[in-house]
């Protein structure tokens, strides 16, 4: 019998696959429930806009056709609302794409990959696919701890993965304390500073002083990569479409490797209308404001420790063990996220959804842990 584990690259076999919140059809198939929430994503709630809506009505009428593979009118959208021309962006299948574009554009065997502790999943599933060695930093306070990363930075050291806001502990990292650690790095390392949650974060109903842009910083720093996705406020998750910001030079090495028509016709034409619609991006922000605030009061008021967030989503410890609780939330019909593959075995995270939902989420919490 043919093992093709044996076959397949070392990196790869080291690997476990990404595991995606658990969906509502599948729960219903498994428990014979209905009336289900899922909580576990960090999806909008409202899901898109009436513009995205129509875009992809509209783009639906072509679908015969392939997709315009190198983005023209998204790209040009988005290199005036960035201030950078367009061949410094690399549009993505989400801002996963761009994610791993850098690293297999520039880590080799040996190469080595630097990401915090509790930090997004995908950051050692590109580096270990690649054949990089993966350097994992002690996390401070549940984020970053950028003083510890700046000393782990070898002469192998190739890519640093910062999420800002991270995901899953929602801990973000000033723009002072930021920009003088990118100015630290050696030009050989290219910093991702990646801001899948930078719409909900930046917005000044959430109070985050100093909260940075690092797209800004693009010019000062040709090391610097940004990545953003349509995925998270923009309620375009099902359709897929981010991007990366970068130096010219590191754009058209990623594009080199990056698929034809990786971005498909329907998304691209919807996140071009959802840039238009900001009266359903800041409703969207309104209801994560208030749906955090809500969370974050329930679970104190049932003596939880929460982790403040500056995203989406709330990581709240519910014992030593987060599975059991886990559980019994999925036979009730709320989905959330268990992150004991992030280094938090008594965590879980919970996803703003709509104010019912998030009522009903914390009833059901309150009945599990009396």
């Amino acid at each position: 019998m043919n093992r093709f584990e044996d076959q397949a690259v070392p990196g790869v076999r080291r690997l476990q696959p990404y595991q995606p919140g658990k969906p509502i059809e599948e729960l219903e198939r498994e428990l014979g429930i209905t009336n289900i929430i899922k909580l576990a994503s960090n999806e909008n709630p409202l899901g898109p806009g009436a513009k995205a809506k129509a875009a992809v009505t509209a783009a639906s009428a072509e679908l015969a056709r392939y997709p315009d593979g190198n983005g023209f009118a998204l790209k040009q959208r988005l290199a005036a609302r960035h201030g950078v021309d367009m061949v410094q962006i690399t549009l993505g299948n989400g801002s996963s794409d761009p994610l791993e574009f850098v690293v297999r554009a520039l880590v080799q065997p040996g190469d080595e990959v630097i990401f915090s502790q509790h930090a997004f999943a995908m950051y050692p599933i590109v580096t270990r696919a690649a054949g990089g060695s993966a350097v994992v930093t002690p996390a401070r306070d549940w984020g970053h701890d950028l003083d510890a990363m700046r000393a782990a930075i070898t002469a192998r050291t190739r890519v640093i993965f910062i999420a800002n806001p991270n995901n899953p502990t929602g801990t973000w990292l000033d723009g002072e304390a930021l920009r003088a650690f990118i100015a630290a790095v050696p030009e050989h390392v290219v910093v991702v500073v990646d801001e899948a949650y930078f719409e909900y974060a930046s917005a000044p109903a959430m109070a985050l002083d100093g909260y940075p842009d690092a797209s800004r910083w693009l010019a000062d720093f040709p090391n610097l990569m940004v990545t953003r996705t349509f995925s998270k406020a923009w309620g375009l998750a099902g359709l897929r479409v981010g991007y990366g910001l970068s130096h010219p030079d590191l754009a058209d090495l990623m594009n080199r490797i990056r698929p034809p028509f990786n971005v498909n016709s329907v998304a691209l034409a919807a996140a071009e209308a959802a840039l238009d619609d900001v009266d359903h991006l800041a409703e969207s922000i309104a209801v994560n404001v208030a749906g955090l605030r809500q969370l974050t009061t329930g679970l104190a008021a049932l003596g939880l420790d929460v982790i403040p967030s500056a995203g989406n989503f709330l990581s709240v410890r519910v014992g030593e063990k987060a599975m059991p609780v886990y559980e019994r939330l999925l036979r009730a019909g709320i989905i959330v996220r268990p992150v004991e593959n992030y280094d938090m075995p008594g965590y879980v995270r919970i996803t703003v959804g709509l104010e019912e939902e998030n009522q009903r989420c914390l009833d059901t919490l309150a009945s599990i842990l009396a």
